[in-house]
């Protein structure tokens, strides 16, 4: 689907606040009501928009834990990878996984609630996953920048 720059502009503003009203969002986007109706139903139509999420404060939420993780795969082989992967994927705290080329087969952004949990992660589940040959931690310091926004 080819975007309009009408349709990133009401991509913009619900990438901002996804609850505002059509009517609000019609508005802001230069359209009619009852377009701007059509053209978001035709975006989640076409997966464009594909959820509407609450973004959630970690430290309010009682998960003051960041971490992220390097993982490195013995071997590249179809089964350990697909096993590796399917598991990953289950896993609540694992927030984003991503395969990449360099030192690490893979990176994972984990947030739990503390340093045992954590731990517990690790010892518990990653560990314990066959094929994974190395696991490097980067304990997250300080968010500086957190977004779930496209720059559209």
């Amino acid at each position: 689907m080819d975007l309009t720059e009408q349709d990133r502009r009401i991509l913009t503003l619900l990438q901002t606040d996804s609850r505002i009203s059509n009517q609000e969002l019609a508005e802001r986007a230069g359209m009619s009501a009852s377009a701007c109706w059509r053209r978001v139903r035709l975006l989640e139509e076409e997966g464009v928009i594909a959820a509407y999420p609450a973004v959630l404060n970690a430290e309010k939420a009682g998960l003051s834990f960041s971490a992220i993780v390097h993982v490195t795969l013995m071997r590249h082989e179809a089964n350990p990878v697909s096993a590796f992967i399917s598991r990953i994927v289950e896993r609540p705290e694992v927030l984003d996984c991503f395969a990449t080329t360099g030192e690490a087969d893979y990176y994972l952004r984990i947030v739990c609630r503390d340093k045992e949990a954590y731990n517990a992660f690790l010892e518990d589940f990653l560990f314990r996953l066959p094929g994974i040959a190395h696991v490097r931690t980067n304990l997250v310091l300080k968010d500086i920048k957190l977004s779930t926004k496209l720059p559209l």
